[in-house]
């Protein structure tokens, strides 16, 4: 008799989270390592996943009037030196091309860690009048950034991820646009992804290179730690001041335009996976989830099992849902349990005695609840019970973030709440980067952000004693 395949297990979230979360990335198929250190390959179901959050994302940065670009992976050395913040904040990481062929290059190539100074060069060339602006770009690309230590999804060498681009002819129209992406990346991840976010700005110290304001969408993990989500960023006109960016202005003179840029990356599918996993695998929001539903025909070598079973699930296509049917000859544990470690949201069970009594039997992925539902009635509560994985998935990850948050009103405080029970710690802040390195240094927390809804926790800062400008955020972070 054959040996019967097995679900390979994961490590308990409780026993060790980072093993955790690397066997759900490699168990569930969704990335392997390469034979380039640092570098992963994006597996097929993994890289569904990426499509759907595209997809998704790329339809909302359309309805705002974004149009897709491609640049360059390389960059010329002396294009990436122009502006000099940008390239002291990446120096350390930027891989270089320095031969073509057999021949060395006269000039240095960077693999792009980033394309301001492409979108900034390509505008230099091209802009022309005020009439044509704003241009509102975007792009889906890899970058290449040299990370000391990596982690799937999280941090690798090369990731996936989209950079838009923006300029504008005043100031407050590429202030309004930072914002106004910065509410689609919390839409995207409150209502797509089920994962509450605080909003707020970064610090001088956390803010992108080159930038004069960088927002961000501050996510919390299961294990209480931080994970930027996605940024956005408001640049001035320095860049187009860098790299002689210029257009006819209304009164006839030439003026340098106003700039943005604003990213998500792959690191999205890591915060899904450790928001909402658990010691079964990954839980999928049903939004992004490349199997929406699951057939499990139950005694399928029975008469009329497998032909039941395809008649559902070609009627749960035509109403719209991503599915499945396993008709392989593995077990009916280790088809759940496989479907359970690729985060299926809803899987249908439908076996002689269901099929003879006109039913089937749906089971949610989040609780595990089975409901007996007639066959005329799957498609609308195959609907009615995908959106309730989405709200309880997202009740859940919105319980998680409200109830570790604490407020500290002393640096011993911070320490003790943090080292207690980890979370987000806020407090008031005098503003004063000396203090910000201090919390580092001493209760090993970064700033996270400064919240965009503010509250009033007293008048000092606790670091240093020092009148307060505004409450901040702080948390151990991915």
């Amino acid at each position: 008799m054959a040996k019967e395949k097995k679900v390979e297990q994961i490590t308990d979230m409780e026993v060790d989270f980072a093993q955790w979360y690397t066997d759900i990335c490699r168990k569930a198929e969704l990335v392997e390592y390469s034979s380039v250190k640092g570098f992963t390959i994006l597996r097929p179901y993994g890289y569904a996943i990426w499509e759907n959050m595209q997809k998704i994302m790329d339809g909302m940065f359309k309805e705002t009037g974004h149009e897709n670009v491609a640049m360059p992976v390389l960059i010329p050395e002396s294009l990436l030196k122009k502006e000099g913040e940008l390239v002291k904040g990446f120096a350390p990481e930027v891989a270089w091309v320095t031969h073509g062929g057999n021949e060395k290059l006269e000039e240095r190539l960077a693999f792009r860690p980033t394309s301001e100074t492409m979108f900034s060069d390509f505008w230099a060339n091209t802009l022309q009048t005020y009439r044509e602006l704003p241009m509102l770009y975007n792009q889906w690309c890899s970058v290449i950034r040299w990370e000391k230590t990596t982690r799937p999804f999280l941090r690798s060498r090369e990731f996936w991820w989209q950079e838009g681009h923006t300029i504008h002819e005043t100031a407050e129209e590429a202030q309004n646009e930072t914002m106004q992406q910065l509410r689609c990346y919390a839409d995207f991840f409150e209502n797509v992804l089920a994962i509450p976010v605080v909003p707020g700005r970064k610090t001088d110290k956390e803010k992108f290179a080159g930038a004069e304001a960088t927002y961000t969408v501050e996510c919390m993990m299961k294990d209480r730690k931080a994970l930027q989500g996605a940024t956005s960023h408001y640049f001035g006109d320095k860049f187009s001041r860098a790299y002689g960016i210029t257009f006819t202005g209304r009164d006839n003179k030439l003026q340098h335009p106003y700039q943005t840029s604003w990213g998500s990356t792959t690191r999205m599918i890591g915060a899904v996976i450790m928001t909402h996993g658990d010691n079964n695998g990954l839980v999928l929001p049903p939004k992004i989830a490349p199997i929406q539903i699951i057939v499990l025909p139950i005694a399928q070598h029975k008469p009329g099992v497998l032909e039941g079973a395809a008649a559902l699930e070609e009627r749960l296509k035509k109403a719209g849902f991503r599915v499945k049917t396993d008709k392989s000859d593995n077990s009916m544990g280790w088809k759940c349990a496989q479907y359970e470690m690729k985060g299926v949201p809803l899987r249908v069970e439908c076996g002689p005695r269901d099929l003879e009594n006109g039913q089937c039997i749906l089971v949610r992925r989040t609780d595990g609840e089975k409901i007996t539902v007639k066959l005329e009635d799957v498609e609308a509560e195959a609907a009615k019970q995908l959106a309730l994985v989405q709200q309880q998935m997202y009740d859940k990850a919105k319980k998680n973030l409200e109830e570790n948050i604490y407020p500290a009103y002393s640096l011993e405080e911070a320490k003790q709440l943090q080292k207690e029970h980890g979370g987000f710690i806020k407090t008031m802040w005098c503003g004063d980067e000396a203090c910000e390195i201090k919390m580092k240094e001493e209760a090993g927390m970064s700033s996270r952000c400064m919240p965009l809804t503010q509250e009033h926790l007293g008048d000092v800062c606790p670091i240093c004693g020092k009148p307060a400008k505004t409450m901040i955020y702080w948390g151990v972070a991915y």
